[in-house]
């Protein structure tokens, strides 16, 4: 088992900015990615970023390129998603989610482990 907490999320004002952190424990020696998804009231939780264990590479979904970064700090187990130019349609709950084995991780079947989810409200 892997256990995933997250911190970081809150209220923001429209163009602000905020930084989510997401710490796994446990079981982490299988591990291929890490990612953020979001859930907004009434809608399917959708893909925001990913970051693959070897090499550091990246996805962002094309509503966030350009604002938001993910990175990671391997010692630590920890990733982060920086988030920039927060627009109101980027209010959710945002989980965090951890890949053990290769798997499409742009959606939310490439997932073994979930966070329990931070809010992020963004007014206008």
């Amino acid at each position: 088992q892997v256990q995933l907490v997250e911190s970081g999320g809150g209220l923001v004002q429209a163009g602000g900015s905020l930084r989510l952190s997401c710490a796994a424990s446990g079981r982490t020696f299988s591990r291929y990615a890490m990612g953020w998804l979001r859930q907004a009231p009434g809608k399917e939780r959708e893909f925001v970023a990913v970051i693959y264990w070897s090499g550091g590479g990246t996805r962002y979904a094309d509503s966030v390129k350009g604002r938001f970064t993910i990175s990671s700090d391997n010692a630590k187990n920890t990733v982060y998603l920086e988030m920039n130019s927060l627009k109101p349609e980027d209010t959710a709950v945002y989980y965090c989610a951890y890949a053990a084995t290769v798997r499409p991780v742009t959606t939310s079947r490439g997932y073994d482990f979930w966070g329990q989810g931070t809010q992020v409200t963004v007014s206008s």
